[in-house]
């Protein structure tokens, strides 16, 4: 599995329907466990109000991506996979976990 990091942009008019969204995610990884996994999201405030995400997901492939977030009903923007992994500092999110 790869690392890929995907845009969505201005894919959800309120955080409500990004959790609709989420749920529909979730719901297709646990159905495809060997091809993909949800790492974490990133909701991003649009210029225009709406909301985007970065997702940060392993994947057997683009493909495997693409393949995700047509059954989970996702838009994409962009696919790109990550080169390497430089840590700064620890993840506050992962502390709190």
């Amino acid at each position: 599995m790869e690392t890929y990091v995907i845009m969505r942009r201005n894919g959800w008019r309120n955080p409500e329907s990004f959790d609709v969204a989420a749920f529909a995610s979730m719901s297709e990884v646990e159905r495809t466990p060997d091809e993909i996994a949800w790492i974490r999201s990133y909701l991003l405030a649009e210029p225009d109000g709406t909301l985007g995400t970065v997702c940060i997901y392993e994947a057997s492939s683009p493909e495997a991506v693409r393949s995700h977030a047509l059954r989970a009903g996702l838009p994409i923007d962009e696919i790109v996979k990550v080169a390497d992994t430089i840590v700064v500092r620890p993840d506050s999110a992962a502390e709190a976990a």
